[in-house]
């Protein structure tokens, strides 16, 4: 018997949807426009299903990328979700945004960085290896300024997400030949990649409720920094 999942990705400006079952994507919207998640979230659930001549009952479960990235993006994709996963009693699974880049670089013979523009002149990144068949970490997700990063790597790399794109010239001057570029199509996480990694999750067992689903910052926001001073 196959999963049916809902995943939803708003950790960075462009957003998606995706439904899934099993391994199949049924269908996607993706959305990269200057408007809050908010504007066209729940528009785009409710056309997917509809679509697929489903309800929210017919889902199994949810997924939903829990980070790290925008702290407003992340806070409607997951507030959306718990509410949804508790008006029909279903799990969630929630899913690393750079994990998800880094799933879009299928089977790479090199390490792929992925990048996330954290602004402030830093970036959200992880290290990942594709030698068990899955982006597996290298290294801990972290914040950091993006010439520190470069300084830490050696050997050829390859460089996903909007990160990369913004810092290419950075990459491409401390590292020269050793820096290699995904296509900047995959430089947005998709719900659809998450999906499946979500479904791994799933069928290990690794399910949550909407109670203790948590968002991953990594580093504070505004408002605690502020607090804290």
């Amino acid at each position: 018997m196959t999963v049916r999942l809902l995943t939803v990705q708003t950790a960075t400006p462009a957003g998606s949807v995706a439904l899934t079952d099993g391994e199949r994507v049924l269908g996607e919207i993706s959305f990269n426009v200057r408007r809050t998640h908010n504007d066209w979230l729940l528009v785009a659930i409710t056309r997917l299903l509809e679509m697929a001549e489903m309800s929210i009952a017919d889902l199994d479960g949810f997924a939903v990328v829990v980070g790290p990235g925008s702290f407003t993006g992340l806070r409607v994709g997951i507030a959306t979700v718990k509410a949804l996963a508790q008006s029909c009693d279903r799990k969630i699974v929630g899913v690393s945004s750079l994990r998800t880049l880094a799933m879009q670089t299928p089977y790479s013979r090199l390490p792929v960085c992925s990048m996330l523009d954290a602004r402030k002149k830093e970036v959200y990144t992880g290290l990942y290896s594709w030698e068990s068949g899955q982006p597996e970490p290298l290294s801990e997700e972290r914040v950091i300024k993006p010439e520190i990063l470069l300084s830490e790597l050696s050997g050829g790399i390859v460089f996903v997400g909007d990160g990369a794109l913004t810092y290419r010239t950075l990459i491409v001057r401390q590292l020269g030949a050793h820096a290699h570029f995904a296509p900047w199509s995959v430089a947005a996480p998709r719900a659809a990649s998450a999906a499946l990694l979500a479904l791994d999750d799933w069928n290990a067992g690794h399910r949550l409720s909407p109670e203790t689903l948590l968002p991953i910052y990594i580093r504070p926001s505004e408002a605690e920094l502020n607090w804290r001073r």
